[in-house]
């Protein structure tokens, strides 16, 4: 940015990350032309953006273009939580004032920072019909990660995580916290533990003849699955497979970040989880 205010005033540059920077990190990193790529980022902790968050969706494209795919975990921005019964049910007289998701216009869970709902509402994006488990999508396979989102157990088989696993997709954090790592909720439905929580809830979905209300059955994502895990175990699971040599570090922009391999990442989080839960040692590191 050039500070022109008043003759003589020393022309100063002030340093931003442009979409072209996140580009070129991104490909330091092992991103490449064709990939698929779910991502998750602390945008904050990239730098002084120039366009923004559009600069990072931006790069990212850019970085898998031509050929590849870009997802992001949207889920939904629902807060009725608390108006749920024993039985997930909504009251009646709540009913008519919970919007249904609607995978074009529903925004993002709020929780999840601004990189979902800037991709959601690209030019071209796709959503799943997945409500809490919905992944938006942009690219050559947006409509295939998107498609027959299952509205029951969102995270297991015919989910988009699990289309990434089968297509040799990565997942890159920028900057964002090692336990938000929304692949290894799949880990967590394919990995063979005993007492995992499950919940079940009313969702009220938007469609062309009006909202339809319907029981969601799921694994509980909200909090460990099992039992005996820590909070934020899905950091652990991640530091012990980068400290097994897989995976890459560097930076986009001054976040720190990293890129993995979905499908040997998944595979590592399901024995991990289920050498923990039968009490023997995580992983040799």
């Amino acid at each position: 940015m050039l500070n022109l205010s008043g003759r003589g005033t020393r022309v100063r540059f002030v340093p931003f990350v442009t979409r072209a920077d996140v580009r070129a990190d991104l490909a330091e990193l092992g991103l490449r032309p064709g990939d698929a790529v779910l991502a998750h980022g602390a945008l904050s902790t990239v730098g002084r953006l120039l366009n923004g968050p559009d600069a990072v969706v931006g790069g990212l494209l850019d970085a898998v273009s031509p050929g590849g795919t870009v997802l992001a975990y949207t889920d939904w921005d629902a807060r009725y939580d608390e108006l749920l019964d024993e039985h997930g049910r909504v009251p009646d007289a709540w009913r008519p004032h919970v919007p249904p998701f609607d995978p074009g216009a529903s925004r993002s869970a709020r929780d999840n920072g601004a990189l979902p709902e800037f991709l959601r509402t690209w030019p071209g994006a796709l959503r799943s019909g997945g409500a809490g488990a919905s992944m938006a999508a942009i690219g050559a396979r947006a409509a295939w990660f998107t498609d027959d989102h299952p509205l029951d157990y969102g995270y297991g088989p015919g989910s988009p995580l699990a289309k990434l696993v089968a297509a040799g997709g990565k997942v890159v954090m920028i900057g964002a916290p090692l336990d938000t790592m929304t692949l290894l909720h799949h880990a967590e439905h394919l990995a063979d533990l005993p007492g995992k929580r499950v919940i079940r809830y009313e969702v009220p979905f938007a469609g062309p003849d009006g909202v339809r209300w319907r029981p969601v059955e799921e694994f509980d994502t909200a909090d460990p699955v099992v039992e005996g895990f820590a909070e934020d175990y899905f950091a652990e699971i991640v530091t012990d497979f980068l400290a097994t040599g897989q995976g890459s570090r560097g930076r986009v922009g001054a976040a720190e970040s990293v890129l993995v391999d979905a499908a040997p990442m998944c595979a590592f989080a399901v024995g991990w989880m289920e050498r923990r839960a039968g009490g023997m040692p995580a992983a040799p590191r």
